[in-house]
């Protein structure tokens, strides 16, 4: 069957349509994509502004409008931080359904954590060992650690991209204190989980996902994306270290300039590199491998197990087929 992914996130409004293969991975059939950066149209109370709400509405008549048109039998749309974590959600959600008839799940930091990593175990199957995963977003950080489908440990931190760039730094570029001092908020933010993970031991294979840090990664070397999914792409701390005070130096038209970095997003990079290098750094990983699968894929896999359809990647890695452990705590594919 063809499947919808509807995902109303902090930066952009990501529907992505997918065809189910009984055996085989989800195969990509669509994007249809707005950046929306709801995270920055927040005003003074926490709430979305009328104007925010209105090109919300809009955006996903739009997405509602490519599904049809690419013959989406199941939609499933859900929303993220942005969304979850305004004073006005409620009404948002409600103005949401009565003008479009869609009802966005409004998933919580420690599902998306949990989606996310699901995705990633699927990609890189169980010869991947204990998994950490780092996913950075417009409005918060996702961890996520452990050995099976669903991990051991999962949190979600107030540190994404579009949020710190909003509420911290201002200036274009960035005053050198501004930068500082949001090193020192998300580091005092990211130090008070370590200790949550660091008791199930080191990690086998540290991978990141993200926007932010397939950027990263890009700047620093990695391969194009226009070389495919299967070609292996890395991210080192000590890269990472020498870009940051570069990245700082830079207005935002300047970092659109780096390859693989969108103009849209280099206004974010900044507060973005300052998470990673955060985490990178206190959770003591010196190289993280980049996951083309993050937190879409895993509401997609989430929907075909509850099918019975059991997807998996189509790559030579070892990819398991679902494992049903403590999967209670989730919300069923119904309510995404």
């Amino acid at each position: 069957m063809r499947l919808g992914v509807l995902d109303v996130g902090s930066n952009t409004v990501h529907l992505l349509v997918v065809d189910a293969h009984p055996g085989a991975r989800p195969l990509p059939a669509h994007s249809h994509k707005a950046e929306l950066r709801l995270a920055e149209l927040l005003d003074d109370s926490g709430a979305i502004g009328p104007d925010g709400v209105d090109k919300l509405i809009a955006v996903v008549q739009e997405a509602l409008e490519a599904a049809e048109d690419k013959g989406v039998e199941d939609l499933l749309p859900f929303a993220t931080s942005a969304v979850r974590e305004a004073d006005n959600a409620d009404d948002v959600l409600a103005r949401v359904r009565a003008e479009t008839g869609v009802e966005l799940q409004v998933l919580t930091g420690e599902e998306e954590a949990r989606l996310t990593f699901l995705a990633v175990r699927r990609w890189f199957g169980w010869s991947a060992g204990k998994l950490l995963v780092l996913d950075i977003g417009g409005g918060s950080l996702e961890i996520a650690y452990g050995m099976d489908e669903e991990p051991d440990a999962a949190v979600s931190l107030p540190l994404g991209a579009g949020r710190l760039t909003a509420g911290w730094l201002p200036g274009d570029p960035p005053d050198p204190a501004d930068i500082r001092a949001l090193r020192r908020h998300v580091r005092a933010e990211i130090a008070r989980t370590v200790g949550e993970f660091s008791r199930f031991g080191a990690p086998d294979h540290v991978v990141a996902t993200s926007k932010t840090f397939r950027q990263l990664a890009r700047i620093a070397g990695a391969a194009r994306s226009a070389e495919g999914l299967y070609v292996q792409r890395e991210l080192k701390r000590r890269s990472l270290e020498d870009l940051v005070p570069q990245l700082g130096a830079m207005t935002a038209e300047q970092r659109a300039e780096l390859p693989g970095v969108s103009e849209g997003r280099a206004g974010q990079l900044v507060a973005g590199a300052l998470v990673a290098e955060g985490a990178m750094d206190l959770f003591g990983v010196e190289t993280v491998e980049i996951c083309p699968w993050a937190l879409r894929e895993g509401v997609i896999l989430r929907r075909l197990d509850h099918m019975g359809l059991g997807l998996i990647p189509e790559q030579p890695r070892e990819a398991p087929r679902s494992a049903e452990r403590g999967r209670e705590d989730l919300r069923s594919p119904e309510e995404l």
